[in-house]
């Protein structure tokens, strides 16, 4: 079979690493929105409602991880197989993945059914309105989260194959869907009944369905260099290797689940309204960081696929121009961060209290999304080159060991704002490891081992 030479491989890299991107900040862009939407609506029913949402947050992080790590994992292992010329292996880890996300939809429902209601009796401090709310949203994210899951594996098959741009009319499909009926479902408008939290769930899930779907559509009409079917027989070898992958980016989204939990019962020591100021911040960094994610999802299957195809020096380059937009496109965020943080915070309705803590917090957490830039595209980096262990003990030790042994030593003082600098000092530390493991040991070696395998073999 002949095949042309993917884009990856010979586009000028300050244009692909831009061309990937864009699609995939739109699309970031679109569902941080959504989720940005659901808390102001819900703001507007009560601040227990909120506080419940926030408090969802890291077990919704814990079933996102689950596709996550499937789709970092495909994502990785299907590029490397592009830029290899194997349709055989291409195909055969696209049948994986979507086998793996069933596999994670079945754990999923499992952990609804034995988690959310202890979860909820601990986490909400005895305030059962807070509980309530939260139990009734959770669960109904949680049993019908096949949307989501499948959502992850057929976006990634167009991110995988240099096709990103088609990424951005999947992930919209979810966003309109939910933007839609997010208030209908929420507030009953239309003759619907007040669902409230509810609500603000079975929009979602409807909206994740509807992507799902959309995904569907797209990648059997539009993107055929990636083949897939269903069946419950999997070769061995293809799980394996996106769970090489996968497992370490699973791994490091529990833990920063673990560590939201974590830091929910820390700030819970200061007040509820604490609880919900974090969660807000949480909501607006995945706004403002949009481009940053965009631009280091993009880097990965342009890492991976020029490491199949050992071209060293693309992924050199490919690295210096996802640093160099990466801040450009945060550096206006930045600045209304600080300039006006009260007016972002009025969008959740925030009372005096609330803006007392939150425009402080705002103020330092701006920074810390600023300083985590390099961080985060080493270990994009890393994910590319199939180093997800590298990746996942740089991010466990900026995002949970340091932040959470920072966080119990400040909370000591009794000064809230200390407890936010912890995470600038943890991104600040964690530069030098990232550089550290990046290096150490020298890929490049590992590449010209590789070459000289292909070529004996080829």
């Amino acid at each position: 079979m002949t095949y042309e030479e993917n884009k990856m491989g010979t586009e000028k890299i300050s244009r692909l690493v831009i061309a990937t991107g864009i699609p995939l900040m739109l699309s970031l862009l679109i569902n941080s929105l959504y989720n940005f939407v659901d808390s102001v609506f819900v703001a507007r029913i009560s601040e227990e409602a909120l506080t419940a949402l926030f408090l969802a947050s890291p077990v919704q992080v814990l079933v996102s991880a689950l596709g996550f790590g499937n789709a970092v994992g495909l994502n990785a292992v299907i590029s490397k197989a592009l830029g290899e010329k194997a349709p055989d292996r291409v195909k055969k880890a696209a049948d994986a993945a979507i086998f793996l996300a069933l596999c994670a939809w079945i754990l999923i429902i499992f952990l609804c059914l034995l988690l959310v209601k202890p979860y909820f009796a601990w986490q909400s401090g005895g305030n059962e309105v807070i509980a309530a709310y939260g139990r009734d949203y959770l669960t109904i994210c949680m049993l019908f989260s096949f949307g989501q899951m499948g959502q992850w594996v057929f976006d990634r098959f167009v991110i995988a194959s240099g096709k990103s741009h088609l990424f951005l009319f999947t992930l919209s499909a979810a966003s309109v869907t939910n933007l839609v009926l997010d208030p209908i479902f929420i507030f009953g408008l239309f003759g619907m009944p007040r669902m409230e939290a509810q609500g603000a769930a079975v929009a979602t899930v409807i909206g994740q369905i509807v992507g799902m779907a959309a995904g569907i559509m797209i990648n059997r009409r539009w993107n055929q260099e990636i083949p897939f079917s269903f069946h419950l027989r999997q070769e061995k070898e293809s799980i394996m290797a996106i769970l090489k992958v996968g497992i370490p980016s699973t791994m490091v989204q529990v833990l920063t689940s673990f560590v939201s939990v974590a830091m929910n019962a820390i700030l819970l020591s200061f007040s509820a309204t604490a609880v919900a100021v974090y969660g807000v911040c949480v909501r607006i960094q995945s706004v403002v960081t949009v481009g940053v994610h965009g631009i280091n999802n993009g880097l990965i299957p342009i890492v991976a696929y020029n490491y199949g195809a050992r071209k060293q020096k693309r992924i050199e380059e490919s690295i210096r121009w996802t640093l160099l937009y990466a801040t450009m496109l945060y550096i206006p965020f930045f600045l209304c961060l600080e300039g006006m943080p009260g007016v972002v915070l009025h969008l959740f309705d925030a009372s005096e209290h609330m803006l007392a803590i939150g425009i402080p917090a705002l103020r330092i957490l701006a920074v810390s999304y600023l300083v985590s830039i390099p961080n985060l595209v080493y270990a994009a980096a890393m994910q590319g080159m199939s180093f997800g262990t590298k990746s996942m003990c740089l991010t466990m030790i900026r995002q949970a060991i340091l932040p959470l042994l920072l966080a119990f030593t400040m909370q000591g003082f009794g000064n809230l704002s200390l407890v936010w600098t912890v995470f600038i000092l943890a991104e600040l530390i964690g530069m030098p490891i990232a550089v550290f493991l990046w290096k150490t040991p020298h890929w490049p070696i590992i590449l010209r081992k590789r070459s000289h395998v292909w070529k004996e073999t080829a």
